[in-house]
C-alpha cells in the first residue's frame, strides 16, 4: 500500500484480530502501513470493459450514447428485447463516500500499487487511491472508519487486486475470517500472486479448520514465497501445530536458518516471540525465556509485548502510582499450548 503494512497487531506478537484477543504466537498478517497494500506484488487486474474503471462511457465504444458504427440506438420494446428486456430496478446513485483526510492526495501508494491503478481513469484512479491511503492509516486505530475507505474502493475498482486486499486485511483485523479469506482468494485470482498464503492459512486456523490450513501452507504455492512470507507462513503454521497439541511440530516448523542470522528484517522480533512461545509450550522455560529476551532486543518498533512476557517469566510485577500490584500472571509458563494473552 502506501510506504508509510503485512503482518498484523497481536496482543502477544502484535497479532491480527484473532491474535489481538486470544492468541499471540507472533504472527503479524496484516500491519498498517500503507506499503502492505501489495494487491499482489503489483500485479495489474483485468479491467472491466467500459466500465468506471477505465472510465468508460456509458454508450459503450461508440461515443455519446451511440452504438458502434455511430449508429442511433433503437427505439422502445425493440432495444429493451436485444438487451434482455426491461431493466427490472433503476440504477440506484452512488453511495456517500467517507471524507479522505487533509493532505492525503493518494501518491503514498506503493509504485507498485499505484501501476495497478492505471488501468481506471485519472479522476478514479486518484479517488481510489486516497481511500487506499486512508485504509492504512486507519487500521490500527479505528476498523470502522477503515471498512468504509476499503469497500468504498472496492465499489470503484474492484477487479484491481489492492482494493481486494485493503478490504480483506480489515476483515482480517476484525476477525472475519470467511470474509478475509475470500477477499484474499479474489486477490489470488485477479493477480495470480500467492504473497497472502500465509494470512489465508491464517484465516483457516480462525475458522477452527487447523487441516486445512495446514494442507493450505503444503500447497506448491507455499514454495514460490519470498522470504519474509516464507517467514511468516511457518510462524502460522506453528501456531497451528500448538492448536493441535502437536508441540514438538511446533518447535520444529520454526527452526528456520533465519531464526539464527542476523540483521534487521521486519519479522525478526515475531520469529523470535513465536520460537519463544514454542518453546514454553514444550516445557522449556528457560529456553523460552532467553528468546523472549532476544525478541525485546530485535523489537525495535515495541511491536510485540515481549518484554511483558519477560517480566512475567522474572516474576516482576508493576506497581501503580496508588500502590497496588498487579494481579499474578495468568499466563506464560511452560507447557502451555494455546497461545492465550492475558
Amino acid at each position: 500500500m502506501a510506504s508509510g503494512s503485512d503482518g498484523a497487531a497481536r496482543s502477544g506478537a502484535r497479532e491480527p484480530a484473532r491474535g489481538r484477543s486470544e492468541r499471540s504466537d507472533g504472527h503479524e498478517g496484516a500491519r498498517a502501513r500503507a506499503s502492505d497494500l501489495r494487491g499482489g506484488a503489483g500485479g495489474s487486474a483485468a479491467p472491466r470493459r467500459g466500465g468506471s474503471e477505465r472510465g468508460g462511457r456509458p454508450g459503450g465504444a461508440g461515443g455519446a450514447g451511440g452504438e458502434r458504427g455511430g449508429r442511433p440506438p433503437s427505439s422502445g420494446g425493440e432495444a429493451e428485447e436485444r438487451r434482455g428486456g426491461p431493466r427490472l430496478a433503476p440504477r440506484t446513485g452512488r453511495l456517500p463516500e467517507p471524507a479522505i483526510a487533509e493532505g492525503v492526495t493518494g501518491k503514498e501508494l506503493d509504485r507498485s500499487v499505484r501501476a495497478q491503478l492505471r488501468t481506471l481513469s485519472k479522476e478514479n484512479a486518484e479517488g481510489v487511491a486516497q481511500h487506499l491511503v486512508m485504509v492504512a492509516s486507519l487500521l490500527e486505530t479505528d476498523l470502522e472508519a477503515a471498512e468504509a475507505h476499503a469497500e468504498t474502493a472496492v465499489r470503484r475498482a474492484g477487479r484491481v487486486p489492492a482494493t481486494r486486499e485493503a478490504l480483506g486485511l480489515v476483515a482480517y483485523r476484525k476477525g472475519e475470517w470467511a470474509r478475509a479469506l475470500a477477499e484474499f482468494r479474489t486477490v489470488r485470482r485477479l493477480s495470480g500472486s500467492s504473497h497472502l498464503l500465509p494470512l489465508m492459512v491464517d484465516c483457516e486456523r480462525g475458522l477452527g479448520r487447523p487441516a486445512r490450513a495446514l494442507d493450505l501452507a503444503a500447497t506448491p504455492e507455499a514454495s514460490t514465497l519470498g522470504l519474509d512470507d516464507r517467514v511468516e507462513l511457518a510462524i502460522v503454521v506453528s501456531g497451528v501445530r500448538r492448536d493441535l497439541g502437536q508441540l514438538d511440530a511446533a518447535v520444529a516448523a520454526l527452526e528456520l536458518p533465519q531464526l539464527r542470522s542476523g540483521g534487521a528484517r521486519p519479522w525478526r522480533a515475531r520469529l523470535f516471540y513465536a520460537y519463544a512461545e514454542a518453546r514454553l509450550a514444550l516445557g522449556d522455560a528457560v529456553a523460552g525465556r532467553d528468546w523472549f529476551a532476544r525478541a525485546v532486543d530485535a523489537d525495535h518498533e515495541v511491536a510485540t509485548d515481549a518484554a511483558e512476557r519477560l517480566e512475567e517469566l522474572d516474576g516482576v510485577q508493576q506497581t501503580d502510582l496508588l500502590g497496588e500490584t498487579d494481579e499474578p500472571p495468568s499466563h506464560g509458563g511452560p507447557g502451555r499450548a494455546a497461545d492465550e494473552n492475558p
